[in-house]
This record gives C-alpha cells, sequence and structure tokens, in this order.
C-alpha cells in the first residue's frame, strides 16, 4: 500500500455532527473515485434529512457559546488550525491530487491559499468592532455593534476542495457563527480531514459539523427550511446558485454567492507578448482550467496575435497530460466523465463550425478524464465556447483590432467575474480594467487570488464579497442602538 493508499484509509469517511463521527441515519454510503484511474478509493457516508436536521440542531446548541467565546480565543483557535494545516499540507495536497485530479504541485499551491485565509481570519478575529457617534440632530448617540449573522449553511465546490472549505469556514467561525459544511460529492475526503483537523485545533462540539451527501438538493433544501439557519454561502455554478437563492428567498435568508465565470484575457497591441504568454498559461492551465477565474476567451490585438498564438500554443502543446501524483505532470485529469464531455462537446462544435485547432483537441486515454491543453483559433461568433464557461484546459483566441468593440464582446455574457488585462502601459491598463463589468481583475499577471482582497463577481457572477475585509463582514449583522447619556 502506498503512501497515498494509506492516507485515504487513515480518513475518517462518516458524517461528522456535533464533535462524533457517525453513519448516515439509513446507513447510505456513495463511492469516491479517483479521476485518473476511475478507480473507487473510499466509501463516504450519504448524509439523509434527519442528518441534516441533527446538524442544525448541533449548531443551535453550540450557536450562543460560540458567540459567546472571546475574540481572542477563537483566533488563538483559528492559528492554531493554521499551524496544523500548514504543517500538514503535503497530506492534504497528496488527498486533493487522488480525489480531485489535479497534480501535487498545484494542490501544493491550492494549500498555500488556503492556509492564507485561515492565518488571515485568525487576525481578523481581534478586529471586529462597532463604531460610536452622535446623530446629526443632537437627539441621541448612535451606538453600532456587529453580532454573528448565526447558523450558516456552507456549500462549496469539487475544484479547490481545500481552499472554497477553509474560504468559507475561517471567517464564519471567526465572527462566532457556527456551521454545517456540504462539500462536493466528488471530493468529500478533504473536508472530513479537515474536520478532524478543526477538532484537534480546538474547535468545540457543534460549531463545525461535516455533511457529505449524494443527496445534495435534499440536503440543501432541508437545511434552509429550517428557520434557525440564518444564512448560506454558497460557491458554485450560476444555475444552482439561482435555485438555493429561490429557497433561501422563502426565509429571507442571508445569502453569499460566488458563481461561474467566463473570464475574458485581454491582449493589448503596446503588450509585452512574452509576458502576456507567461500570464495566459498562468490563467489558463491552473487546474486544468477547472477554475472560475480561469481565462476562457483571449481577445489578442491583430498585430501582435500570430506571435502570442504561436507562443502560447507552443507553451500549451509542451504539457504532460497524466495522474496528479506522478512525476513530470503538468496537467492532471478533469474531475469527471461530464466535465470532461462537456469540454469535448465544446470544441467539437467550434471545430465543425470552422474553427481551427492550433493544438490537442482530443482525450488522450481511454482510461481517466483527461483531456489534452487545446488552443482554437478563427472561431466563428456563435460558437458556444464564446459564451459559456469552459472548466477545461480549452483556449479560445480571438483577434480584434477596434478597442471599444473588443471591450463590448468581453462584456457580452451575463457573467462577470474575473477579468485580465496585458498592456505595456499601466494607465491604457487600468482604463480597460475599469471598463471590463468583472469583479476581479488581473493586470500584466495571470495569478489574482489574494485572501487579504475582496473576492466576488458582478452580474450573475454572485453576490457578496469573500476574503478581505469584506469576507468576515458578510457573517456579520450589524446592531444600531439609540441612547442618550
Amino acid at each position: 500500500m502506498n503512501h497515498s493508499e494509506q492516507l485515504i484509509k487513515s480518513v475518517a469517511t462518516d458524517l461528522y455532527i456535533n464533535g462524533e463521527w457517525r453513519p448516515a441515519s439509513d446507513d447510505q454510503r456513495f463511492d469516491i473515485i479517483d479521476p485518473a484511474t476511475e478507480q473507487v478509493i473510499a466509501s463516504v457516508a450519504s448524509a439523509s434529512a434527519d442528518d441534516a436536521v441533527a446538524a442544525v440542531d448541533a449548531a443551535e446548541s453550540a450557536s450562543a457559546g460560540w458567540a459567546a467565546t472571546a475574540p481572542r480565543q477563537r483566533a488563538e483557535i483559528l492559528h492554531k488550525a493554521y499551524e496544523m494545516m500548514h504543517a500538514r499540507q503535503d497530506d492534504f495536497a497528496t488527498l486533493m491530487s487522488r480525489e480531485e485530479g489535479k497534480t501535487f504541485a498545484e494542490a501544493l499551491g491550492e494549500m498555500a491559499y488556503a492556509t492564507g485565509y485561515l492565518r488571515w481570519y485568525a487576525e481578523e478575529t481581534t478586529h471586529i468592532t462597532g463604531s460610536f457617534g452622535r446623530a446629526p440632530g443632537g437627539i441621541n448617540n448612535i451606538v453600532v455593534q456587529k453580532h454573528p449573522v448565526g447558523i450558516c449553511l456552507l456549500i462549496t465546490p469539487w475544484n479547490f476542495p481545500a481552499a472554497m472549505a477553509v474560504r468559507k469556514i475561517a471567517p464564519a467561525l471567526a465572527a462566532g457563527c457556527t456551521a454545517i459544511l456540504k462539500p462536493a460529492s466528488e471530493t468529500p475526503l478533504t473536508a472530513l480531514m479537515m474536520a478532524s483537523l478543526f477538532e484537534e485545533a480546538g474547535v468545540p462540539a457543534g460549531v463545525l459539523n461535516v455533511l457529505p451527501s449524494r443527496r445534495s438538493s435534499l440536503i440543501s433544501n432541508t437545511v434552509l427550511s429550517d428557520s434557525r439557519v440564518r444564512k448560506v454561502s454558497f460557491t458554485g455554478s450560476t444555475e444552482v446558485g439561482r435555485l438555493l437563492l429561490g429557497k433561501a428567498a422563502e426565509k429571507v435568508q442571508n445569502c453569499s454567492m460566488e458563481l461561474g465565470g467566463n473570464a475574458p484575457f485581454i491582449v493589448l497591441e503596446d503588450a509585452d507578448v512574452d509576458l502576456a504568454i507567461d500570464s495566459a498559461f498562468v490563467a489558463k492551465i491552473r487546474n486544468a482550467g477547472e477554475s472560475c477565474v480561469s481565462a476562457n476567451r483571449f481577445f489578442v490585438h491583430s498585430s501582435v496575435y500570430e506571435e502570442f498564438a504561436s507562443g502560447f500554443t507552443a507553451r500549451m502543446a509542451a504539457l504532460k497530460v497524466g495522474p496528479g501524483l506522478d512525476d513530470g505532470v503538468d496537467v492532471g485529469p478533469l474531475v469527471n466523465a461530464s466535465t470532461r464531455d462537456k469540454v469535448k462537446q465544446l470544441v467539437d462544435e467550434a471545430v465543425s463550425m470552422g474553427a481551427t485547432i492550433r493544438t490537442g483537441g482530443k482525450c488522450p486515454s481511454d482510461v481517466g478524464y483527461f483531456y489534452e491543453p487545446t488552443v482554437l483559433d478563427n472561431i466563428p461568433q456563435g460558437a458556444e465556447i464564446l459564451t459559456t464557461e469552459i472548466f477545461g484546459p480549452v483556449a479560445a483566441l480571438v483577434s480584434f483590432d477596434d478597442v471599444d468593440e473588443m471591450v463590448k464582446n468581453a462584456n457580452d455574457t451575463h457573467l462577470g467575474l474575473a477579468a485580465y488585462v496585458i498592456s505595456g502601459n499601466i494607465g491604457t491598463a487600468l482604463s480597460i480594467a475599469e471598463r471590463v463589468e468583472a469583479g476581479v481583475v488581473g493586470i500584466n499577471r495571470g495569478f489574482i487570488s489574494e485572501p487579504a482582497a475582496p473576492f466576488g463577481g458582478f452580474k450573475q457572477s454572485g453576490i457578496g464579497r469573500e476574503g478581505g475585509d469584506a469576507g468576515i463582514e458578510e457573517f456579520l449583522e450589524s446592531k444600531y442602538i439609540a441612547v442618550e447619556w
């Protein structure tokens, strides 16, 4: 038995409710598949509606005590969790590579991102403050206090199973909230190992509950039907986000939504082409393109188009595809068959409409959910690949001459999460960044994630912000007290 197999065997695979590991109430379980081999690597308890109610009961029983816990004590627990997670980052990275497919190097990068959130919110815990002032009319004093919003349902995606969980758990616990985490059914092992870590770090029973389940809609609907639950924070597709918003509207629950993206990557006439290629490579190939901020549409000025396209294609063609834990592998498999098949369908449709494949365009193996890094150009208007989130290692190149028309096309989407601008003139880049309808913009860089910065989208890419000062505010309520003395 190799190290990764031993690691998987060591992970508790039941539900984590009120500080205890327990099977699903109806004993149902589901299999976890290694996307590189299509083999079952674990079986995990599948929570039922009764388990969801039990998790809410546990969160309620712990709520008052955790909210009353001194901020410094909460901060110390979170900081201990940060230190433990940092020390165990190799194990988390190995586990993610097996259940999600990403390369070990990519997984280590995610762990740096995840632990950064823990460290940030450990420090932010003691900075939760209210305010005091005098009413302009002199009638009374204005005292504003900050209170935890209450019990939270946290729903996380499969593409970044550690970072997206921590990005919600850390600010929720820092604010004094209790939480129920529903991890993606493709990647629950990371969340379950995380539950053990938080318990070891000192998080009391009931403060964090983890409910893996194949019955995702049943779990979310059950939890959100409970009036004791005050908030839902979700990262995932816009389609599922709409459904959750509709359910939360029934009880007017507080919502944070980090939804889909369709990021434009803009290379202007005065761009440093080598820098553009380096930045495009990072923005596209991170996590095999399975990222909500992944660059999808590459708008490249005609004067530098061929130089950029040739250089970028060469970089993509040189990538080695294979299992994430194998030496020398640059791109792992996609997470499941449906994700791979969607990517293949988008490419095949574009080619059938006249697009040209510069490299890639095939599934290189009969086993595993692999897809070759692919570059397309000559893509006709109307091809779905220009209007949808690809979620794979495919770059769609488009040449432009008119900047105003390019910006119009870049904004021609109902999504607005991320964008990238490459220019030799910062003023020019900033002017484009201000015109692009996106919540996060990278200038002359392809990596934009930062725990200390607010992250979220425009339009149908979400509601609210995660990270930075704004992230903890999502889990706090303001109480105004009018008083005269």
